[in-house]
């Protein structure tokens, strides 16, 4: 079957996904319709907003459609009109039905971010940084009707630099994941891959919720370094001091020790001690205020060093 056939159907939702649509556009792949998530309220006014891969598709004059329903009859009827290649998923946000994973000639490709059976489920990037992981990547596989279980097509290991956050790794495994579908697609048409099922212990990432992003100042420094890269943008690494909800931003870890949350120094820095190590915090976001340096955040503030503490 050439890609002139059917063509693909792409599925994804939010911006970790456009750089493998737009990778397959720039390849000339036949793109038949592309399957995202119903435009949802977003921000304070809760304005309605499209997802990132329907503003793309529009760009491109593509086919789209937002089905509420992913079982809906009449929609897995329309699929298998199409008589797709391929169909693939990137970061979509609904598990397929096995009637949708029948329907593409080579079956359904999924592209995760990370090296599975590691990380399954809904935020791998995430909780790769979290949990302090030096080496991530991307991994084409072939669904089946689990969460992330289907045999692996390829792999591409990728290191975490420590100044990484969640948003600076996303974007870069996006784009390796986009050339890794690519590459994937070329092969299986050659027929030199073969699907291989997954080995070894699985781990999972949940989606995040947003008391994930709470500070525990009893955890090592390291610990805590780790929650603030893994929880930007979303939820973002938080605590309180004096009541007044207080997002961490960026920080750096320094050698020392001093109580857990209390503030050892709040002139010109902001230091904060924890159960190992100290927390030199670089950037910081109020409640209702913008992001802002900590000498900013300390500007004008009343902070007692060596009594005041965050919570």
């Amino acid at each position: 079957m050439s890609k002139n056939s059917g063509g693909i159907i792409f599925f994804g939702t939010p911006a970790f996904a456009v750089p493998t649509l737009k990778a397959l556009i720039s390849k000339g792949e036949k793109i038949s319709l592309v399957i995202t998530q119903p435009d949802k309220p977003k921000g304070r006014g809760k304005t309605v907003q499209p997802p990132a891969i329907k503003k793309v598709a529009l760009e491109y004059g593509l086919k789209i459609l937002q089905p509420e329903k992913i079982k809906d009859i009449n929609f897995i009827e329309s699929l298998k009109i199409i008589q797709p290649e391929f169909a693939i998923v990137v970061a979509y946000g609904k598990i397929l039905p096995r009637e949708i994973l029948n329907i593409p000639h080579y079956g359904c490709i999924n592209l995760h971010a990370s090296l599975l059976p590691k990380y399954r489920g809904a935020a791998p990037i995430q909780w790769a940084l979290i949990r302090g992981e030096k080496i991530t990547g991307v991994t084409t596989m072939l669904m089946d009707e689990g969460v992330d279980t289907g045999p692996l097509l390829l792999q591409k290991e990728v290191p975490i630099e420590e100044d990484e956050n969640g948003e600076t790794l996303s974007d870069k495994l996006s784009l390796i994941g986009g050339d890794l579908v690519l590459e994937t697609i070329v092969k299986m048409r050659k027929g030199s891959i073969t699907p291989i099922p997954q080995q070894g212990d699985p781990s999972y990432a949940p989606i995040l919720k947003k008391e994930d992003g709470k500070i525990n100042w009893n955890s090592s420094a390291k610990e805590i370094f780790n929650l603030i890269r893994g929880a930007y943008p979303w939820p973002c690494a938080y605590c309180f001091l004096k009541e007044i909800r207080i997002k961490i931003i960026k920080a750096k870890i320094l050698e020392g020790n001093y109580k857990p949350g209390y503030i050892l120094k709040a002139k010109e820095e902001l230091i904060v001690g924890t159960a190992s190590g100290l927390l030199k915090i670089l950037l910081l976001q109020p409640e209702g205020k913008r992001i802002m340096t900590a000498k900013e955040f300390i500007c004008g503030r009343r902070i007692n060093e060596r009594m005041d503490y965050f919570s």
